[in-house]
């Protein structure tokens, strides 16, 4: 999977592009036919702690994933939105099995009535 970070109106250190590659990489573990991620971080102009942002986009065949979350630092962010992004593929692949099952089964009752 290709993953692009952009930081938005600052210069992110290579540290935490490579910590946030490493944990979008293993969503591949539950989906293997991600075709790409986009991760937007930004700071937040509020007197509160929780000023980091983190914006995760994951391209799917037929669908677009997107998580955000809001934290004390830009890995605890991380962490949010990869987990969210976890549960949305678990959640997208029951769906789609779904769907497939229920045209399987009217495939073969139109196959019976003939």
């Amino acid at each position: 999977m290709n993953i692009t970070v952009q930081s938005i109106k600052f210069d992110a250190d290579q540290k935490l592009v490579d910590f946030i590659k490493r944990k979008t990489s293993k969503l591949e573990q539950f989906l293997d036919n991600i075709i790409e991620g986009v991760c937007y971080l930004r700071l937040e102009n509020v007197e509160d702690e929780a000023n980091k942002i983190v914006e995760l986009k994951i391209n799917v065949p037929g669908s677009q994933l997107f998580a955000k979350a809001q934290a004390k630092t830009f890995e605890e962010a991380t962490d949010l939105t990869v987990e969210s992004i976890r549960r949305q593929i678990n959640k997208h692949k029951t769906k789609t099995r779904t769907a497939v099952s229920n045209h399987k089964e009217l495939l073969n009752s139109e196959e019976e009535e003939f």
